[in-house]
């Protein structure tokens, strides 16, 4: 018997709760991790996961959770689930070495009758292609007969109140049909629905597919929010007038770029697979090139707000409201906020931030100050960019105190001093 049903590698924001689903349901779970304050935390009942609350983390413990830095776990696994990051380099093109060296250590560990499951996000083929030699290669086993393989791309998106892991359908794909079924059998254990597909390739473009889908229509729509200022024309209004359409329509607002681990990189991973054929994916590339340039297109915003009172953007004062990629949550991965700061500064501006979940931030090698009083930020600021509508922000104050607002998320009223994108 089998020590762990199942061993997560990549203790992160997909690791943890998959581990905590899983352990609630019964299961045996360990998690390996390579860094060790990771591990020493996570065994100490610290989170550092926005959606894993210490409460969530103690019941884990109690129910035999835990951490470990020692790979031999993995071969006393009856599955194993790889949920390490798939970024991309400094040319724009998918990074694999996370994947290449976790497959490489379960292929050290792996026994005969495991299920491998790969989790990160990657173009299709990447199973078959890169994880499957390295396993096959590195055990001596075959997949399909000796082990099962499978792919099935995390849906976790942070602090989402009402889909978690456990009532969001879950794809799967396998290497073969029995890995399919096998791979289907484990995540009914603890998720509600379980959508089988006909192999790992078409489970992975799924997830591709679905935040390019999203990149594409934000792009649309901050293409609009250019123009539309520029025509006079209140294009918050007219989503919310379009968004009453019950079907045939779905709902997307501009904002000063797009962040987190997936709307940045996915579409990335897709125009890398389409350029291998031979020809661009112009689609995801003018979506990303749109995408891109509204950080600096809000800066634009803010000159000219100064210029109106005869002001240079050289010495103001700018107070940024929420420097997280999402509203309620401490993940900065691919923030807007970054591009736009760093633009703010090579003009010359002072700025301070204003994050109830970011304590110390920096931009490149400029520490920048934090304001913890919000109205004393807001009276003090010759502009406040409100990035990030965090609930705990009181708006009435940015709304009645702010001497230039600049709303890059629709939810100030519009008046004299503020002004939407």
């Amino acid at each position: 018997m089998t020590a762990y049903d199942l061993a997560i590698i990549g203790l992160g924001y997909v690791g943890m709760p998959l581990a905590k689903e899983a352990t609630a349901a019964g299961l045996r779970v360990v998690g390996f991790e390579v860094d060790p304050v990771k591990v020493e935390s996570l065994n100490a009942g610290t989170s550092y996961i926005d959606d894993l609350t210490d409460a969530d983390l103690e019941h884990m413990l109690a129910g035999g959770f835990t951490a470990t830095l020692d790979e031999s776990v993995l071969a006393d696994s009856r599955t194993v689930v790889i949920c390490v990051p798939t970024p991309l380099d400094e040319d724009h093109r998918p990074d694999l070495s996370a994947v290449e060296g976790a497959t490489g250590t379960v292929a050290r560990n792996l026994r005969a009758g495991t299920l491998v499951v790969l989790e990160s996000t990657t173009w299709p083929g990447t199973t078959d292609e890169v994880a499957r030699p390295i396993l096959e290669k590195g055990s001596g086993l075959t997949a399909g007969t000796d082990f099962h393989l499978a792919f099935s791309p995390e849906r976790i998106d942070p602090g989402n109140p009402k889909y978690g892991l456990r009532n969001t359908p879950k794809v799967v794909g396998g290497y073969t049909p029995a890995c399919k079924d096998r791979a289907v059998g484990f995540y009914s254990q603890f998720i509600e629905q379980v959508v089988p597909v006909s192999g790992t390739r078409e489970a992975e473009m799924a997830k591709l597919l679905e935040n390019t889908y999203r990149h594409v229509n934000i792009a649309l729509v901050n293409e609009m929010a250019i123009f539309c200022d520029e025509l006079g024309v209140d294009l918050w209004e007219s989503i919310e007038a379009a968004a009453t359409k019950p079907f045939g329509f779905q709902k997307f607002l501009p904002g000063p770029g797009v962040g987190g681990h997936c709307i940045p990189v996915d579409p990335s991973y897709l125009s890398y697979t389409v350029r291998k054929l031979g020809y661009p994916f112009r689609f995801v590339e003018l979506a990303q090139e749109i995408n891109e340039r509204m950080p600096s297109y809000v800066v634009a915003r803010v000159q000219r707000l100064l210029n109106r009172q005869r002001k240079p953007v050289n010495g103001s004062r700018v107070l940024l409201l929420g420097v997280t990629y999402k509203p309620d949550i401490a993940d900065e991965r691919e923030t807007p906020a970054l591009p736009v700061a760093r633009a703010l500064l090579d003009l010359g501006a002072e700025l301070v931030f204003a994050d109830p979940y970011v304590k110390e931030w920096r931009v490149d090698d400029v520490d920048v100050p934090r304001e913890e009083d919000l109205a004393k930020g807001v009276a003090e600021a010759d502009v406040t960019l409100l990035l990030q509508q965090h609930a705990a922000f009181d708006l009435s104050i940015v709304e009645d105190q702010g001497k230039l607002v600049l709303d890059t998320r629709g939810v100030l009223a519009e008046g004299e001093r503020v002004e939407r994108l």
